[in-house]
């Protein structure tokens, strides 16, 4: 006769999914068990991967509706985009758990309690970049700490894993909000009714409009020293001003595009974080006039004329594939242990018309001085579409244009070729928000050849004298060190940098300038146009028109968040932002001394090999230089023997980067090889070489 049975010893584990073994395990309940087991660890990654994952990535494209009107993304793409940041690394995490049962329960075991302990790690570095000042490598060893001990407890305890079980729905949520709260619910389920057309009054044929919204333009940027449109930097800026209305005051009613173009295109203020699309602002400047003008429109990171008013000729790069890559590099800045500029704008990069295989054979306008035709790869194709639809019509014309110009990414010279430069480099900062302001004054000039093309371009076809035009910009945006940006620190410290806009009107038969200084706020756009062409606005508009008396209040509306109005005291002040190049730059190098010191410089040989006939120059430079070379040491940085720029010695950036020049004349640079120098700078102004690497 058998003694009694013992009970088995529990798992030490205790929270081991598969449960302790018993000899008393028939093969259909141990494999019953086992299945149970997989389902319980697959829920547990499930919850992680959807705090590290799922959220913050939703959270961010959510609040980005933007992101997926610029790429053209159907509602279709998007949901299908979801699916991917929801299902796929959880399905892949899972699968590689479950293949590593195939090894033994304590393998499978050990690969759950590892998946655990690196995504909880994952998390911590998203939560200590936002609680702590820690960044790194040390902000790495905390999270690997972390991640070390939830690993154990999980193992010890077994009321984790039913945490994380329960907080398997989460993902769940987290769509859920996305789809159906978030401002992108527009894109996903994109219902409304479209606005009706303005009624006509007045008499007589109606002009053309060409409306021609800029964007991160700040009027001061146009601006020399005598507070007028600077025309030896910008001669077609001052072109258009002498022949039409220049309203210094003019002001954006919010630094972020989303709200911002919404604003200007239906006369009322931002009240709701609403995604920039027809069926969320159904009364705007394309349906008002969609019933008396033909429209042709072209929108960036808004879509606000619905398809049955009009289409997009040209679109930039669209399908799953390029959603899924941008979200990619989202999150890889979401995840990182660096702060980084979490910006789905960082996509708005326009194709190329070699990109897009525009017909090379399209007419190129005449203007040697454009350097059109020898760089035809580098033009916009957006910018080419809508000087293709500036013609003649029997039908009374709206053509529309938001172009991403002067705006970040900045890679334009302003002769019109191109540059290279990292994506990460920073914007903010001793030494480098100077550099930012040097780059966007360079795309500022490129803009400019772009005003002349669509000016020369009226006239040849007969458009000019009796179309209205209207150039203007969104935004501008602060290079001021510490309050760099739009946010409302920038706002506060520089209102006339984030709030005030260039805005030229030329009504029809305009022929002199002139300079109007009422108090303009960019919800008058829509009601002046509307006056103009002999249209009554269907609905109430916060906006006054420019024919109407001007507005007795001299502050300013600006909304960092829709329906929270910030006061702008005393208007925006547009004073010039002139810094003479320092005295070094544009003389020539003689015979100078060694330093002793080297130079390391990130692409070195560009210079080897450059052809200026491509459009693509090595304008920008950058590297390091050793410790020993204190911060705020001036380098004085040379092409071909005539000193570029001089730039200061900063801080080293996590890259390793303490410096970087950018050299916009590309008169410097010859067909061939060219030679890079650079020079330490002494107090006294001596020059000494630094040996390159």
């Amino acid at each position: 006769m058998t003694g009694p049975v013992r009970p088995t010893a529990p798992d030490p584990s205790g929270s081991d999914p598969d449960g302790p073994s018993t000899p008393e395990h028939r093969p259909g309940e141990g494999r019953r068990a086992g299945w149970r087991a997989e389902v319980r660890r697959l829920l547990e990654v499930t919850a992680l991967v959807g705090l590290v994952v799922t959220q913050p990535l939703l959270d961010v494209l959510g609040r980005s509706p933007d992101f997926f009107l610029f790429h053209g993304a159907s509602p279709g793409e998007v949901a299908a985009l979801v699916a991917l940041v929801a299902l796929v690394p959880t399905v892949s995490l899972g699968l590689v758990g479950a293949v590593s049962r195939v090894a033994g329960r304590a393998v499978r075991a050990g690969t759950h309690t590892l998946l655990v302990g690196l995504l909880v790690a994952a998390l911590a570095v998203q939560v200590g970049r936002h609680v702590t000042p820690v960044r790194g490598v040390p902000l790495l060893v905390a999270a690997v700490l972390v991640g070390a001990a939830a690993a154990y407890a999980h193992r010890r305890f077994a009321v984790l894993g039913r945490v994380l079980r329960v907080a398997a729905l989460g993902p769940v949520v987290f769509v859920a909000l996305f789809v159906l709260v978030s401002p992108t619910s527009a894109v996903v389920l994109p219902t409304g009714p479209v606005g009706a057309a303005g009624q006509a009054h007045g008499s007589g044929p109606r002009p053309a409009v060409v409306l021609l919204v800029l964007d991160e333009l700040p009027l001061v940027s146009l601006l020399g020293a005598d507070g007028r449109i600077d025309a030896d930097r910008y001669p077609h800026f001052a072109e258009l001003a002498a022949g039409s209305t220049w309203y210094p005051a003019a002001s954006g009613v919010s630094g972020w595009t989303p709200y911002a173009l919404p604003a200007m295109l239906t006369g009322r203020y931002p009240a709701v974080p609403a995604a920039p699309h027809y069926s969320r602002y159904p009364d705007n400047l394309f349906t008002a006039l969609g019933g008396w003008y033909d429209v042709r429109a072209q929108e960036s990171i808004t879509r606000l004329c619905p398809p049955s008013r009009c289409d997009q000729p040209v679109r930039p790069e669209q399908g799953l594939g390029v959603l899924t890559r941008r979200s990619a590099d989202l999150l890889g800045q979401i995840v990182a242990p660096q702060d980084s500029r979490i910006d789905p704008e960082a996509s708005y990069r326009e194709p190329s018309s070699a990109e897009v295989a525009v017909d090379a054979a399209e007419a190129a306008p005449a203007d040697p001085k454009f350097r059109w035709d020898r760089l035809n790869e580098s033009q916009p194709t957006r910018f080419t579409a809508f000087l293709d639809d500036l013609r003649p019509s029997d039908r009374p014309t709206l053509h529309f244009l938001h172009l991403l110009m002067p705006h970040a990414p900045w890679t334009y010279l302003p002769s019109g070729a191109r540059y290279d430069a990292p994506d990460e480099l920073p914007n903010e900062g001793a030494g480098w928000v100077d550099l930012a302001r040097q780059r966007h004054l360079a795309q500022l000039g490129y803009t400019d050849r772009l005003i002349g093309e669509t000016l020369r371009t009226l006239r040849e076809r007969g458009l000019y004298d009796d179309s209205l035009l209207v150039v203007t910009a969104d935004h501008g945006v602060s290079f001021t060190q510490g309050v760099q940006g739009r946010g409302l620190d920038a706002l506060r410290a520089q209102p006339g940098q984030v709030a005030g806009v260039p805005l030229f009107v030329k009504t029809p038969g305009q022929r002199v300038g002139r300079v109007d200084e009422r108090n303009w706020e960019h919800v008058d756009l829509l009601p002046t146009i509307a006056d103009e062409v002999g249209i009554r606005l269907p609905g109430p508009v916060d906006g006054r028109s420019a024919r109407q008396t001007p507005r007795d209040r001299t502050d300013k509306r600006f909304y960092d968040s829709p329906g929270q109005a910030v006061t702008i005291p005393g208007g925006v002040p547009a004073v010039p932002l002139v810094s003479p190049p320092h005295p070094l730059v544009g003389t020539t190098v003689g015979e100078v001394p060694e330093s002793g010191q080297e130079a390391r410089v990130v692409g070195l040989d560009a210079f080897d090999a450059v052809d200026p006939d491509e459009g693509r120059l090595p304008a920008l430079v950058w590297g390091t230089v050793p410790d020993g070379v204190p911060d705020g040491t001036l380098l004085a940085v040379a092409v071909n023997g005539r000193i570029a720029a001089v730039v200061p010695v900063v801080p080293e950036h996590p890259d390793g980067r303490r410096f970087a020049a950018f050299m916009p004349d590309d008169r410097l640079f010859v067909a061939g090889v060219n030679r890079l120098d650079v020079y330490r700078v002494d107090a006294d102004g001596a020059l000494r070489r630094l040996a390159l690497s």
